[in-house]
Formats: structure tokens, sequence, C-alpha cells
């Protein structure tokens, strides 16, 4: 399962690690968008135990605390680990690293109830394999939720769909503004549709909404002109499934 390319989110996110967790808890694609977006498709997890992949500083995990919930969180970042156990300081939550490109091999089989996983997975070229770990620790009937880079806004961008078809899966980087200076550069995966839908399906998950999100209304006032564009088109992609009992992979 492991990925012989080198991981792009520890590429990326070991640069800035500290502006991020500083920026991205108010900024307006995140704050405002991505994240309530995502959290919402997840519902009460009181008395659950929730599995944040890819958690980053811990925004997710400490909010699942707080509402009741026995979070294990992992990021690929080794910088981000000290801020994710800092944010959930005295809360039930566990943090240390680890790789969606790899095996979740310390954790065990249908031992969470919901899994998490928020803007991560456009870092990963294969998502079947990752899809089919997250099925082996989850229990029947558990929800998996997750956000992605919207497939056809990506497409439409010139810097992230390169020299082939849409039905590609394309490898393209950036740089970010918003978070400070210097810009960090990022990479990471432009797929189809199909793809992230066929590879849920065939590691016995099931579908259960897909949310194409809009702008919180207090958007209008943090950033007006990014309010308009997203609500004429999403810029993310957000995904419910659900674990089919008695399927293995």
């Amino acid at each position: 399962m492991a990925d012989t390319n080198e991981s792009l989110g520890l590429a990326a996110y070991s640069t800035f690690a500290e502006r991020y967790a500083t920026f991205a808890q108010t900024k307006p694609h995140n704050a405002l968008y991505e994240r309530p977006a995502t959290m919402a498709l997840l519902g009460e997890v009181a008395g659950l135990r929730v599995l944040d992949a890819g958690c980053g500083p811990g925004f997710c995990s400490e909010k699942f605390a707080r509402g009741g919930a026995t979070v294990h969180a992992f990021d690929v970042t080794p910088e981000m680990i000290p801020l994710a156990r800092e944010r959930c300081a005295g809360l039930p939550v566990e943090v240390r690293t680890g790789d969606l490109s790899a095996p979740l091999d310390w954790l065990a089989s249908e031992s969470f109830d919901r899994i998490i996983c928020s803007l991560a997975l456009d870092y990963v070229r294969h998502l079947a394999p990752v899809f089919g770990e997250f099925r082996r620790v989850a229990r029947p009937g558990a929800l998996l939720v997750f956000s992605m880079g919207h497939p056809m806004r990506d497409w439409n961008d010139v810097r992230c769909r390169g020299d082939g078809t849409y039905f590609d899966t394309t490898r393209f980087g950036m740089y970010w503004s918003g978070f400070g200076e210097p810009k960090p550069y990022v990479q990471g995966y432009r797929r189809p549709l199909a793809d992230i839908l066929n590879a849920l399906a065939e590691t016995g998950w099931m579908l259960d909404r897909v949310v194409e999100p809009k702008p919180h209304d207090d958007m209008k006032v943090a950033d007006p002109r990014l309010f308009e564009e997203l609500s004429q088109a999403p810029g993310f992609i957000c995904i419910r499934a659900r674990c089919l009992p008695g399927v293995t992979t």
C-alpha cells in the first residue's frame, strides 16, 4: 500500500505547520466553508470513538472531544503533532504520526464509530488502499466523512489539470496565498469524480451523502470576493459513506 512517491503532505506542511495552525483557524476557505460542511456531515459524536485521519493542528479533534467523543488522531507531518496535542490538552484525544499512504497497522480492526479525513486525501495518489484501511478499522455501520478539492473546480483551473484529460489523475503544485510569507508551495493530486466514488464502492463503503458546499453567510463580510466565487461554484466536495457490514476487502 505504501506510495513510492514522497509524501506530498509532509513535503508541504512541514514548511509552514505553525503558520497553517494560526491562519487556518479563521481563514474563510477553512473556517467559513470546508470545515463547517465536513463537520456537519459527521453529526453528533457523544460517546463515540472517532478517528481523525490527517488531523493537522487538531481543529476537528478538539471539537469532537468537546462534543463527548474519544478521539484518535494522526498526521504525516511531525511538526503538526505538538500543535494538535497542545490544542487538545486535557481532552480525550490521542495524537501520533501516521501516513495515509501506508497501512494503519497500529489501529485495531473494527474500533471506530466515525472516521473523518478533512482535506488530506488530495495528497495521496491511490485512494482505494486508504479507503480499505478505513473500512478495516471501522465498526459495522460506522460513518466515514472526507473532503477534497472538487474535481471540476480543479479541472477548470489550468494550474491543476496539467496536459491530460479530465479522466486522468494529475499531480500539480502551486504557491498558496493567505498563509503568510514566504508563500508555501503545495503539491497534490487532481482526479475524476468516478475514481473517488468507485474506490469507495470497491472497498465496502456505501455512498450516503454528497455535499458541494456553499459559503457561510459570515463570508460576505470576511471576504466578499470569495463569497461570490464560492456561491457560483464549489471549491471542495464533502462526502459521507457508511460501512457495509459483512463486506471484506
